[in-house]
């Protein structure tokens, strides 16, 4: 059902707020899946945002009852997250893709 979704971005750019994720159980290994769109800023659709799973971990993990959870965020591009709870802690790892590579002066 996420993966399926069309979204409206104009509509949803209409709504102010900087992102919107949804989210719903997984499949097999995979314990829950998501997408997120953030038009209001010019991302239509993030292709993994580790900010979201931050506090969808502890959604999930209080829901499902477990502290390490296996994710998969369901984009064009795709991409798969091992998660964990610790406390008021969560670690997220993935593999990653380098967006922008440059240097910054103080």
């Amino acid at each position: 059902e996420v993966l399926a979704l069309k979204p409206d971005f104009v509509a949803l750019a209409d709504l102010g707020y900087i992102g919107l994720v949804v989210t719903a159980p997984g499949s097999g290994a995979v314990d829950f899946v998501s997408r997120f769109f953030a038009p209001e800023v010019g991302v239509p659709e993030d292709p993994v945002t580790g900010s979201a799973h931050s506090t969808l971990i502890p959604f999930w993990a209080e829901k499902l009852g477990k502290t390490e959870l296996y994710a998969r965020q369901e984009s064009a591009r795709g991409g798969e997250l091992w998660c964990r709870l610790r406390g008021d802690r969560v670690d997220i790892g993935g593999y990653a893709v380098t967006f922008l590579r440059g240097d910054i002066q103080l």
